[in-house]
């Protein structure tokens, strides 16, 4: 960092603080130290108001007389923005849980490593340093270097983004839920971007997207001649993932068998490839989302309870972009700079009416539904700005999202059925188009025919699809 880490070291043990500031002073940090609990919170209450206050507290109360609730919730009210880590011999996910969720940054665990240390406290204080900001400036966060980022000015949303930070650098399960397209892959690649894996492989599968059988191959791998056509060893995909993180989105989808094999390998950090007899230890940061509310399933029978457990250490839910209309404007303006530059389109921003009418909308499908309709308008303007005409024509003063009904109103349509809505209505906006179309779908070319192919078979979508003929084009 630029500017030297502001940070306090709190323990009775005078050999084990002389080393911690002997190792943190090499790191260019300014360090202060209190012997003890009641010393630490003196000396927060006498320098709360300096102009550069404290931004990283790191404290070992093990034998201190002060509890580590009461240290924590003393800090916070002195200094709000400051990122505390505890320090302990010995620890339990159910403590660490705890004192995260009250408001801890970071755990330790002795002896520590002078790498983890260093790892934690940059980490610690750049939280410090976008919590003490947002506080000046009341609230956008756009958590960025990842390959999407996460903008937002939603209470909510700043909360959650808050705990991430603090619990990222912790090596426990998470479980994500939320509506399609709310970014859970975003928050968990989040986690993984503020973890001490970060430079290691962050790998992401959809349970939802392979028949058992593959889903097998594709998360353990295969041993030569497991199987008729196997002609050799194949890694699967917590190879891949390494030293890093496995984020298994729409685990819900996963059969019971298959969750069985998962329990074991999380619980044993080791994997059985088909076809091999030894198991191989892995070292890997299980991550998991789920559109659906698994405690439900669990109660139904659909999802193991001992898995549930495994990985609902931590969790957290996104909520659906309806609940923070507030952030629609500004993930318009992203989308908008994103979608001209990717498409070479001098689009420089959008008029008040066509924001308007998007802020106006429902979006079932969430931000990813948002990005789409932007993407779509972004194609079609003719000005260097965004306009209603470069909307849907069905929200122009007609019920949004009309084709997702049924014909007589009456009845709910499955969730294959308004996908093939969807993608006729996709097909309509962008007049035939199908390469524009699979962009905005997110499908290759080809997968978007062979669903054209399938919707063509029901007369009543395939009778309004302006588009080709049956042809791979």
């Amino acid at each position: 960092m630029s500017e030297p880490v502001r940070v306090l070291l709190v323990d009775r043990d005078k050999v084990a603080l002389q080393i911690l500031e002997h190792i943190l002073r090499k790191e260019g940090c300014r360090v202060m130290t209190a012997p003890g609990g009641a010393s630490a919170l003196q000396y927060l209450e006498r320098h709360a108001a300096d102009p550069e206050p404290v931004e990283v507290i790191l404290a070992d109360l093990g034998l201190d007389p002060v509890d580590e609730s009461h240290f924590l919730r003393h800090c916070l009210r002195l200094l709000p923005a400051s990122a505390l880590i505890f320090v302990s011999d010995t620890i339990s996910v159910s403590s660490v849980v705890d004192v995260i969720r009250q408001g801890a940054f970071h755990y330790l665990i002795k002896p520590i490593r002078p790498q983890d240390l260093r790892q934690a406290v940059a980490s610690a204080a750049e939280n410090s340093r976008r919590q003490a900001a947002q506080q000046g400036n009341p609230a956008t966060a756009m958590v960025s270097g990842l390959r999407d980022p996460l903008i937002t000015q939603d209470p909510v949303m700043l909360r959650l983004l808050t705990q991430v930070s603090r619990i990222a650098g912790l090596q426990l399960p998470v479980l994500i839920t939320g509506e399609t397209g709310t970014g859970k892959e975003i928050l968990a690649r989040l986690v993984h971007e503020r973890s001490a894996r970060a430079n290691k492989p962050f790998v992401a599968v959809n349970c939802g997207a392979f028949q058992e059988e593959l889903l097998a191959n594709e998360l353990f791998g295969h041993a030569r001649e497991a199987f008729t056509g196997a002609v050799r060893d194949r890694k699967g995909v917590l190879d891949a993932a390494e030293g890093g993180t496995l984020f298994l989105d729409e685990i819900t989808e996963m059969s019971l068998s298959m969750q069985v094999k998962l329990l074991r390998v999380i619980q044993e950090k080791e994997l059985l490839r088909l076809g091999m007899s030894k198991p191989v230890p892995i070292d890997v940061r299980f991550m998991a989302a789920s559109n659906r509310d698994i405690r439900q399933e669990v109660e139904a029978g659909r999802f193991r309870r001992d898995l549930y457990y495994r990985l609902n250490v931590m969790d957290f839910h996104l909520p659906p972009l309806a609940a923070r209309p507030g952030d629609i404007p500004l993930l318009v303006r992203h989308f908008i700079e994103k979608h001209a530059r990717a498409l070479n389109r001098r689009i420089t921003g959008i008029t008040p009416q066509a924001l308007d009418l998007l802020s106006a909308q429902h979006y079932p499908g969430n931000v990813r539904e948002l990005e789409n309709v932007v993407l779509r308008a972004v194609a079609f303007a003719n000005t260097p700005e965004v306009g209603v005409d470069d909307l849907p024509e069905s929200w122009r003063g007609k019920e949004p999202f009309g084709f997702l009904q049924s014909s007589d109103n009456t009845s709910y349509l499955s969730l294959e059925e308004m996908a093939q809505r969807y993608i006729v209505w996709i097909c309509q906006e962008t007049r035939g188009n199908q390469g524009l179309a699979a962009k905005i779908l997110g499908l290759d070319r080809v997968s978007l025919w062979r669903r054209l192919k399938k919707i063509r078979a029901r007369s009543d979508l395939a009778q309004p699809l302006a588009l080709p003929s049956d042809e791979r084009s």
